[in-house]
């Protein structure tokens, strides 16, 4: 399963030349990730009164070509590998009106407590639910 999701560049999004700051994809990839565990049936303000938190710990971002003003850019976020202790999201996002690749990112998040202690495993009811929405060519690991 992927998700999908359009996005239009505004002023606030650019530099002083009218492209996009390279920070600001950062937030597209968190609406990514945020959609698509919706999609997997996770509930964010659930899993916050569980005390149970999904940081961000790796962010790899390949810039292809850039997203100007006005652009609309269709972000398309899935599941790359599953862990017991982790997943990574890829991340890819292409201009709707050109087709041109902007660029192919990963993000990798680990579940932690509210005091910030890695949680030696991911609980399984978060591993299920994604599990159940891996694409065929995603890496799932039992370790």
């Amino acid at each position: 399963m992927k998700h999908e999701n359009i996005i239009k560049i505004y002023h606030k999004d650019t530099d002083c030349y009218g492209v996009v700051w390279h920070g600001a994809y950062i937030k597209w990839f968190e609406i990514g990730r945020v959609e698509l565990s919706h999609l997997a049936g996770i509930d964010f303000k659930k899993l916050d009164e569980m005390a149970i938190l999904m940081p961000v710990v790796e962010l790899n971002c390949r810039y292809k070509s850039p997203a100007r003003l006005l652009d609309e850019l269709c972000v398309t976020t899935e599941i790359k590998a599953l862990k017991k202790t982790s997943i990574t999201f890829s991340h890819m996002m292409k201009n709707i009106h050109n087709n041109n690749l902007i660029l192919n990112a990963t993000t990798t998040v680990v579940t932690i407590d509210k005091d910030g202690k890695l949680l030696k495993k991911m609980p399984d009811f978060l591993y299920e639910k994604y599990s159940k929405i891996l694409p065929a060519k995603a890496e799932l690991s039992l370790i």
